[in-house]
């Protein structure tokens, strides 16, 4: 009995003494700060208070992109002009009853470069995924404005129907002919660098545009501001060739009318280029 008391003491005493060696393991504390993990181990007893710190870098990983993102109000602001091809020795230019603008030559069109603009507000503007985020198509809606500013003081006449003739009666301090559209444009776009908030890229399409308003607004000494407002045989659709090159930060558009913007009288196809201000 006295060798089993013995045995069952000593048994208790040496689990004793692994529980105490055992509650002595070194414990460790681990911080995390954004993709860095540091974890910090205590020293040894015979090493003092220092201890040991190991610092693990993990590579961030980028959250899944949505296949539709959302652009909203996007603006443009630029250029135009248009390519002049009209035969201004035609009956349909020349006639004095029914031409459009007897005795114009290609001079009475032609436009101050520097103050003919294009100023666009996208409403929206979404881009869906197609090919791995590297191909996407690109839509939206806006108004496109433009401001064909004329060097010379012609005057459109809207009665009985639309035909220009040259105001040399007064001095003109301001003219120009202002035609709007809502446009839809829609494009395929090529994202080279997916990855980027800012991307490297390119964009080609096509965008039609319902003509909304239009009119010729001049300021003269004589009567000062005047709007005169119709069609002026402008079309009321328009189709354009359009374009947009991403460079990071840095977004150009540019487009091109399939036609001329008359339906009769002047063939003069616009184009514009400028700066998007844009998030992708």
């Amino acid at each position: 009995m006295k060798r089993v008391i013995i045995l069952l003491t000593g048994i208790s005493m040496a689990l004793t003494s692994f529980a105490q060696t055992d509650s002595t393991t070194t414990t460790s504390d681990t911080v995390r700060v954004g993709n860095m993990i540091i974890i910090k181990k205590p020293g040894k007893e015979h090493s003092g208070p220092h201890s040991s710190t190991t610092i693990i870098y993990k590579k961030k990983v980028r959250s899944t992109q949505s296949n539709v993102s959302t652009n909203w109000f996007i603006f443009d602001l630029g250029f135009t002009n248009y390519n002049d091809n009209t035969n201004y020795t035609s009956a349909a230019i020349q006639d004095p009853a029914t031409g459009f603008a007897p005795g114009a030559t290609e001079d009475w069109f032609k436009l101050r470069t520097g103050k003919s603009s294009n100023v666009n507000i996208w409403f929206f503007m979404q881009r869906l995924n197609v090919i791995d985020h590297v191909v996407n198509l690109k839509y939206g809606l806006g108004l496109e404005m433009n401001n064909y500013r004329y060097k010379e003081p012609i005057k459109y006449n809207t009665d009985p129907f639309t035909q220009v003739s040259m105001d040399r009666t007064t001095s003109y301090k301001k003219n120009k002919l202002a035609a709007d559209y809502l446009t839809v444009p829609l494009m395929l776009n090529f994202n080279f660098t997916p990855n980027r908030e800012e991307p490297f890229g390119v964009s080609v399409g096509v965008s039609g545009g319902y003509l909304y308003a239009s009119r010729q607004k001049t300021k003269t000494d004589a009567d000062g501001k005047k709007k005169n407002r119709d069609d002026f045989d402008l079309r009321p659709w328009k189709l354009s060739y359009i374009a947009e090159l991403a460079l990071g930060p840095v977004k150009l558009y540019g487009s091109i009318a399939n036609q001329s913007i008359f339906e009769k009288g002047l063939d003069q196809t616009p184009y514009s280029v400028g700066v998007r201000f844009s998030n992708w």
